[in-house]
């Protein structure tokens, strides 16, 4: 049995182009791979309404890189309802304004960023602006975005210097997040940093119960990180995961538009809560099974059953795939001795479940509520939810995330495989996104030389 947390960040990605791109590899702890995979959107099965919010797609293929092993594939598509029907959005921006973010992929692209955010929001949501350096401040009280100038002037009046006031923003963005909501309203912090906290609350323990406590009391939390060099990439991890937001980092406008715009639904409205998955493996189909990735969001096997256990949220329109790389019985790329003892079931399925390699459940709960649904999908070797292009590419992503972590699970697989193979699956790519990464493995070629 697996048990983890469903992850739709994206911040591992874009910062590991931005190193690609510098020509420069990643540190291999900075690699996430399911943020890697979780970067592109594939064609799950679309939701009919927000009473199911999200749909539940398996597939089985052949693993690319060990033809005695199988990939399960597993993809959550949200349902994705109307900006217009929903009610008005509260957004804190609390931007980082210290010295450390005065290059120019910090507080000017920062500011390109939040203008093509205010771009997508409606004349009805509501803006506040704190900043923080030396101390914190409020920049623009909650103001209606139909005062778009007004917004806008504030934010071209933002400067880079002094130190970094961290806790103090943080709590002025809290406090101003509760005046701005009303009953039926929720409201968003979203914090615009290189992930510096000199000052103030500066440990990871005491900044995770802090941004939990608040996340409790209706405000989310999100993070967009900007700039290299002393860029805190542990730290906009916890607090996006202890916030119920997105981690995303920020390195170019393309990124931007992409989260700000393009994604901007999902990445201010939750359509699901404490989204868990567990997989129970039939120990008579598979010997052996790994998640790839989802390192940070492992739980207990008994929590999942515990709604009072936090996990991730689905955004509106978000998809999320995990996979998990099963030997089946009888293959010889089986790694682990043979069991002396069966496990509680005898090592045998029931007569009327020979056939499944897997049970997939996934537990959420609708947002507001305190008591979990579950979603369970049984899974065949003849499953197939999504075009074999899909699974090949997502595969791809997956490899090149291992590759760079240094995973021994690749064996020969070479990233002139991995291009190969994520080139042979592109498939359709109206933003370019794939075959941007297609590129990105050619730089890591040339940057591993």
């Amino acid at each position: 049995v697996s048990t983890f947390s469903i992850d739709v960040d994206t911040a591992s990605y874009s910062y590991i182009r931005a190193n690609l791109k510098s020509g420069r590899l990643p540190k291999p702890d900075a690699v996430r791979i399911e943020e890697m995979v979780n970067y592109f959107s594939y064609k799950y099965e679309t939701p009919k309404s927000l009473e199911t919010p999200f749909s539940s797609n398996v597939s089985v293929v052949q693993t690319p890189w060990n033809q005695n092993t199988q990939l399960l594939h597993i993809g959550i598509q949200g349902y994705k309802p109307d900006l217009a029907g929903l009610p008005p959005q509260n957004l804190v921006f609390l931007i980082d304004t210290s010295g450390s973010m005065r290059a120019a992929n910090k507080l000017p692209l920062l500011q390109q960023s939040f203008r093509l955010l205010l771009s997508s929001l409606r004349p009805e949501d509501e803006v506040a602006i704190v900043t923080y350096a030396g101390k914190a401040g409020v920049l623009l009280k909650p103001t209606k975005v139909a005062e778009k100038q007004l917004i806008l002037g504030k934010l071209n009046q933002l400067t880079s210097g002094g130190s970094t006031a961290g806790q103090a923003g943080l709590k002025e963005a809290y406090a101003i997040a509760n005046q701005m909501t009303e009953p039926g309203e929720v409201a968003r912090v979203i914090l615009a940093t290189v992930g510096v906290f000199y000052v103030g609350l500066s440990d990871l323990d005491s900044l995770k119960r802090y941004v939990s406590d608040q996340r409790k009391s209706g405000t989310a939390l999100s993070v967009l990180g900007f700039g290299r060099g002393n860029y805190n990439d542990a730290l906009m991890q916890t607090l996006a995961q202890n916030g119920n937001g997105i981690a995303a980092y920020i390195d170019t406008l393309s990124e931007a538009r992409k989260v700000l715009v393009d994604q901007m639904v999902s990445s201010l409205v939750s359509i699901a809560q404490d989204v868990k998955i567990q997989v129970e493996f039939n120990p008579s189909k598979v010997a052996e099974y790994r998640l790839i990735g989802y390192e940070t969001r492992a739980l207990k096997n008994e929590d999942f059953n515990n709604d009072r256990v936090d996990a991730g949220d689905v955004g509106a329109g978000h998809t999320v795939t995990a996979i998990y790389e099963m030997t089946p019985v009888g293959s010889p790329a089986i790694k682990l001795d043979e069991r002396r003892y069966a496990d509680s079931s005898g090592n045998k399925a029931s007569a009327n479940t020979s056939d499944e390699l897997a049970f997939v459940k996934i537990r959420y709960k609708k947002p507001g509520q305190s008591e979990s649904e579950l979603i369970s999908t049984p899974v065949r070797p003849t499953d197939q939810a999504l075009d074999r292009k899909e699974t090949q590419f997502a595969a791809a992503v997956a490899a090149f995330g291992q590759h760079l972590k240094g995973s021994k699970y690749l064996e020969s697989y070479s990233l002139k495989d991995i291009e190969n193979l994520a080139s042979a699956n592109r498939g359709p790519d109206d933003y370019g996104y794939r075959a941007e990464f297609v590129n990105l493995v050619r730089q890591a070629q040339i940057s591993q030389r």
